[in-house]
């Protein structure tokens, strides 16, 4: 009678899962439009939609370095219909900002989907023009060099920190809500210089409207075969960005593998893997296991940085 009565009470619950999904399926994007994490978000929406048979809307709600959607996905339902994509943010949000939930009692894993090398680019009006150059000029002109970031914690400045450390130099953080607007800084000359995930940079890199100065990648990149890499003036400065994609803690085993499956499944269709590759992002479309190792090491190696550095949200 027991197990009977144990079966039944699952029962519900199974059906749930089994029939997901049933309605329209929200990917919230904790960044503006036209940043990198959107960018991504939005290649690959539309086959994932296919794949899941239902409606996937994409929301942008951004602020505090993607803290402000994650803490909107934490709350929701954990029933599969509220998704969070994250950027490397994810990792360390929750060492400076206190309303960033906690990102590994708050969310299940799914998928790293893709990485990005950084590149390093300057605006037009900057006098250097190499990395070199920077250094010579932020020495000689100390906190002078302005550089962009989405935030404390995030992988550009994370990049800067360690061009200060590798330069012997002092550069001063301006923090933007997200790669859009950050974007836009740089184009309209408000800032000298930034660290950013290649995809987004690379039209604006083509069209001369900024000017590239290294990769971050272990070696150049054959969308720009004549820009070194950072490692060529200072061995072993690699910077890299990371997306995933994840749900609220306590969303169904069931509904986390259909979830894992379609997102996997999309990354590698010719028209979203091919495209992503194709703009400087490297497919990894992990198991759920993988990504919350890799978001764990993360958040302990850069945890530690940012103690020892002493950083504040910003």
């Amino acid at each position: 009678m027991r197990k009977l009565l144990a079966v039944l009470l699952l029962a519900p619950c199974l059906a749930l899962a089994q029939a997901y999904p049933t309605k329209s399926v929200r990917i919230i994007v904790g960044f503006p439009p036209g940043g990198t994490t959107d960018l991504v978000a939005r290649i690959f929406q539309p086959k994932f939609q296919e794949y899941l048979g239902q409606q996937v809307v994409i929301e942008n709600r951004s602020g505090a370095g993607g803290s402000v959607g994650a803490a909107e996905a934490a709350k929701s339902s954990p029933d599969g219909y509220t998704l969070l994509m994250v950027f490397d943010t994810h990792a360390t949000n929750h060492h400076l900002f206190k309303a960033a939930p906690d990102p590994f009692k708050a969310f299940e894993h799914i998928s790293l989907m893709v990485t990005s090398p950084s590149v390093l680019v300057a605006v037009t009006s900057f006098a250097p023009n190499n990395l070199r150059e920077i250094i010579a000029y932020a020495k000689a002109n100390p906190e002078r060099v302005t550089y962009a970031t989405p935030g404390s914690g995030s992988s550009n400045h994370f990049a800067g920190l360690l061009l200060e450390r590798y330069g012997g130099i002092k550069m001063t953080q301006v923090a933007y809500s997200g790669g859009g607007p950050m974007i836009q800084a740089l184009l309209s000359q408000q800032i000298n210089i930034s660290f950013f995930s290649m995809p987004p940079m690379l039209p604006h890199i083509k069209s001369g409207k900024v000017k590239p100065i290294a990769v971050g990648s272990r070696q150049r990149v054959p969308q720009l075969p004549d820009v070194p890499t950072l490692a060529e003036t200072y061995p072993g400065f690699e910077q890299m960005s990371w997306f995933g994609i994840l749900a609220p803690a306590g969303t169904p085993r069931d509904v986390i593998a259909r979830v894992h499956r379609d997102t996997v499944r999309a990354l590698q269709a010719p028209e979203v893997g091919g495209k992503l590759t194709e703009q400087g992002f490297d497919l990894v479309a992990s198991t759920p296991e993988e990504f919350l190792r890799h978001a764990q090491a993360e958040s302990e190696k850069l945890g530690k940085l940012i103690r020892e550095s002493n950083l504040v949200a910003q």
